[in-house]
């Protein structure tokens, strides 16, 4: 039996670029010549298992399908070939405040979300105060989300991710946003939770962020795996790419 928790075998993933889509049926008729569109492969026979407990890094130029493995690993969307194994309770953070109703308070987003990854009401209950008191939103928990900064948003998503138990944690710069302090208390925490045998899978542009906290890298270019290994190693062959002009 394999130890890994993460499986990804040849993976391939495809979109179609409309250059001018038609919205209607009407318009699809009219302007038929509208809905040509060119087959994109974002990424190209991509292979690599994450073992319980590892932290791993994802890193390339925008554009380079980064996010889009993400969004594979969380099945948002779905590879065209290849396949993907994930072993145990999944939570991401892909998009600030992704799932969070603006109208809703942060108290009924905490349940909403948390019950999306799948805890039952009183998992909820017993993880709300320590949710509450790790976003450090007290005072703001029964205002409405659209109230909220955008550091906030992140505090609150980041907060329930982390307290929902999961055995896989997929991140996606998430940490870019918010102020040094409470980066510092999330980078500590992953450590913690890490510490604990969580599977963290993180998408960072931050290389330092990545080299203090993750056990591997894997450099994407052009929806190939450029590099993958320990993270000194592949960041030395990245930062050499990209200072010869990153083409």
């Amino acid at each position: 039996m394999s130890d890994s928790v993460i499986e990804v075998k040849n993976v391939w993933k495809k979109f179609k670029i409309y250059h001018d889509k038609p919205h209607t049926l009407k318009d699809k008729v009219l302007f038929w010549n509208r809905n040509k569109y060119e087959v994109r492969w974002v990424l190209e026979d991509i292979s690599f298992e994450v073992k319980k407990g590892e932290s791993i890094g994802i890193i390339g130029k925008n554009g380079s399908g980064k996010s889009t493995l993400l969004k594979l690993l969380t099945k948002i969307i779905y590879p065209n070939k290849g396949s993907i194994n994930m072993k145990g309770r999944v939570a991401g953070l892909l998009e600030l405040g992704a799932g969070f109703h603006p109208d809703l308070s942060g108290r009924d987003n905490i349940y909403i979300n948390a019950s999306i990854f799948g805890l039952s009401k009183k998992e909820i209950d017993k993880a709300f105060q320590e949710i509450v008191d790790f976003a450090e939103l007290q005072d703001f928990i029964d205002n409405p989300v659209r109230t909220y900064s955008s550091g906030m948003y992140m505090r609150l998503a980041f907060a329930v991710a982390i307290n929902i138990h999961a055995d896989i944690l997929l991140i996606d710069e998430i940490l870019a946003v918010g102020d040094i302090s409470f980066q510092e208390k999330c980078l500590n925490k992953l450590k913690e939770i890490k510490e604990s045998g969580v599977t963290i899978v993180i998408v960072s542009h931050s290389l330092e962020q990545i080299e203090r906290f993750c056990d591997k890298s894997i450099w994407i270019h052009s929806g190939q795996i450029a590099a993958l290994g320990k993270c000194k190693v592949v960041h030395k062959k990245y930062k050499e790419f990209m200072n010869s002009g990153g083409k």
